[in-house]
């Protein structure tokens, strides 16, 4: 069976459209909520929204970041934030259920196009890292205002990341059922595969001083996963 053909290059290429589309993805799963009319204001609006979320938030936390903040970050007054949300919270819970559907819509994606389960298991460890370098402020935030959640949302984000890792499981299991992966407990498998991913874009100065690029990473982290589960 030939290596996985998967490169960040290669990743980003099929990711384009889906990735330059998500403040219109926003906009389409929330506009019975959002009281703006016009969809190309509301999604050049939202890009601004959420890349000043983001800055914000990697300073000095969601949580701490008011709302006249918002709008000296995004350049949009006051009044003009509210017709797209109504709170914070409703802000935070907008951008959870996004990251959630990014995530888990791409790694399904990827896995579906190969049936053989080594295949599957390498494109599906290689695009979760992909995207958390394409999509980094993502995940960051995401990962850095869990400490800080409230009952349901900590639940929605614990489900997501149940999702992720079933993912993973599903394909140790189906690779251990056809003969490639050998017998173990994959559902520790995959959650420490899952913290390797996280390692990625948690700890990125560390990859930074030592010059080593996603690929390399990514590959780096897949040889290991196939010594450990292979037969």
């Amino acid at each position: 069976m030939p290596e996985s053909s998967l490169d960040y290059t290669t990743f980003k290429k099929k990711y384009a459209t889906r990735g330059a589309d998500i403040p219109q993805q926003v906009y389409l799963a929330n506009q019975d909520t959002m009281r703006i009319k016009k969809e190309k204001t509301a999604v050049d609006n939202l890009e601004k929204i959420l890349s000043a979320v983001f800055s914000i938030s990697s300073k000095k936390g969601f949580h701490a970041m008011t709302m006249r903040d918002l709008s000296q970050k995004s350049g949009i007054s006051l009044g003009a934030l509210y017709p797209y949300f109504e709170s914070k919270d409703q802000l935070l819970a907008i951008i959870l259920e996004q990251g959630r559907s990014m995530v888990c819509e791409t790694l399904e994606m990827f896995s579906r196009e190969h049936a053989h389960p080594l295949e599957k298991l390498r494109v599906t460890i290689k695009a979760h890292i992909f995207l958390s370098e394409l999509m980094r402020p993502w995940f960051y935030f995401a990962f850095m205002e869990v400490r800080n959640l409230k009952a349901a949302e900590f639940e929605a984000v614990k489900a997501m990341e149940e999702r992720t890792q079933k993912i993973l499981c599903d394909i140790l299991e189906q690779g251990e059922a056809e003969g490639v992966f050998r017998a173990g407990n994959h559902a520790l498998t995959a959650s420490m595969i899952k913290a390797l991913q996280q390692e990625w874009y948690l700890k990125r100065w560390k990859y930074t001083k030592q010059q080593v690029p996603v690929d390399q990473y990514a590959e780096q982290v897949m040889e290991m996963v196939e010594k450990y589960c292979c037969c």
